[in-house]
């Protein structure tokens, strides 16, 4: 039982960093759909600048710059060409996977990846971004419910008009959470090799960025949820991977299903509570009265 929970709280993380990501895009009406492929990229760069260059530290901050200048990219093909952020966050979903797979094979190639050293265990078995990720929930929490620029980054996402007429700058708030938002995603994908495989591989992230999106409504757009909701999502990734070394004699591909059909239940009901920004994959223009 303690092996179940030590490793729920490990795969957490990703969904965690993800979903919290989905979310600080989302409050301020930014719909990011790029996860997956934002997470590869992060696997990619986090494991690669680790392996050659400067250590899990400088691979998690590097991966981080590179999430956060595709989700600026987002932010500014949305807010300054209005283009459909839907359509947007599709073509980066391609963009950076395929940017991952390329980094991968220009400098590992055909050869076998040599396994990156994983981040050290600090206390109870855990690693030190476990709490990184709680703390940043906390943190979240705090912020854009109990201060001034929080409230004003929410407003934006539910009536940038209103903001926008109260003097708050409306793209830069939108640009500065699309990146922030981005960034999480990369580090929520540069934890896995760090923590898990050792490796980089083009499956590593396995469907955990399209589950992070449902998570983000799964907990209503709102930071304690979402960690709560990572706890669920994580626990039921851990028993489809027990119940495949199990031998209990079910096909694996029944049983990889397992998560899915969790999170598929629990959004039918979900969706009747959550508490979804009202601007939310809506762009804005301060001179028309139509605004979407």
């Amino acid at each position: 039982m303690s092996d179940f929970i030590t490793l729920t709280i490990t795969a957490m993380v990703p969904f965690l960093f993800v979903a919290q990501g989905t979310m600080l895009s989302g409050r301020a009406g930014i719909f990011n759909v790029s996860q997956e492929g934002l997470m590869l990229l992060g696997a990619a760069i986090g494991y690669l600048v680790s392996l050659k260059w400067g250590g899990n530290l400088v691979g998690l901050l590097v991966a981080a710059l590179a999430g956060a200048a595709f989700g600026a990219i987002l932010g500014w093909a949305t807010t300054y060409l209005r283009m459909d952020q839907f359509v947007v966050g599709l073509a980066l979903f391609f963009l950076s996977g395929g940017t991952a797979s390329l980094l991968y094979r220009v400098v590992i190639g055909a050869d076998e990846p040599p396994r990156i050293r994983p981040l050290p265990d600090i206390v109870f078995g855990q690693d030190v971004l476990v709490f990184v990720a709680i703390g940043l929930s906390a943190l979240l929490w705090w912020w854009l419910y109990r201060t001034d620029s929080g409230m004003r980054l929410r407003s934006v996402g539910e009536n940038p008009k209103a903001a926008d007429s109260l003097g708050i700058n409306v793209t830069r708030t939108r640009m500065l959470a699309a990146s922030l938002g981005g960034g999480l995603m990369a580090v929520g994908g540069a934890y896995l090799p760090m923590a898990f495989s050792g490796v980089y591989a083009d499956g590593i992230v396995a469907g955990r960025g399209w589950l992070a999106i449902a998570l983000a409504f799964f907990g209503g757009w709102r930071p304690q949820l979402i960690l709560a909701g990572s706890l669920f999502f994580a626990a039921m990734d851990v028993l489809a991977q027990r119940a495949q070394v199990s031998g209990i004699g079910i096909p694996h591909q029944f049983v990889s299903m397992l998560p899915y059909v969790a999170t598929l239940l629990v959004m039918i009901f979900a969706f009747r509570w959550a508490l979804v920004p009202q601007f939310l994959g809506k762009n804005y223009d301060r001179e028309s009265r139509i605004t979407g």
